[in-house]
C-alpha cells in the first residue's frame, strides 16, 4: 500500500524545516518520474540530512518531494514501502 498520506511537500530547506523535531515515521523521497528513496525515524532530521548531501545518490537523482507518515512501527512500514515503490537509493530490505 502506498504512503496512507497524499500530501506531499517540496524537497527544500523551508519544505522541510516547519516540521517539529521528534515527528518518527516513514518517509519518501521523489520526483516526477521516479521513487528516489523511503527511510524511517525522525523525518525533519532525516529528511535535512538527505538535503544536505549524506547520500549522494539522492542528490543525484534530482529530488523534488518528498512525503511522510507519523507510525509506531517504522521498521515493518518502511520495508513495506521499499518492496512496493523500489527507491533507486535503496532497493535493499532490511
Amino acid at each position: 500500500m502506498p504512503f496512507l498520506n497524499h500530501k506531499t511537500h517540496p524537497f527544500t530547506k523551508d519544505g522541510i524545516e516547519w516540521l517539529n523535531p521528534g515527528q518518527n515515521g516513514v518517509y519518501g523521497i521523489f520526483n516526477k518520474t521516479e521513487w528516489i528513496y523511503v527511510g524511517k525515524g525522525d523525518i525533519r532530521d532525516r529528511l535535512l540530512r538527505h538535503l544536505g548531501g549524506d547520500n549522494p545518490c539522492i542528490l543525484r537523482r534530482y529530488p523534488t518531494h518528498w512525503i511522510a507518515e507519523v507510525v509506531p512501527n517504522m521498521d515493518s512500514r518502511e520495508k513495506e514501502l521499499i518492496v512496493e515503490l523500489n527507491p533507486e537509493c535503496n532497493k535493499r530490505v532490511g
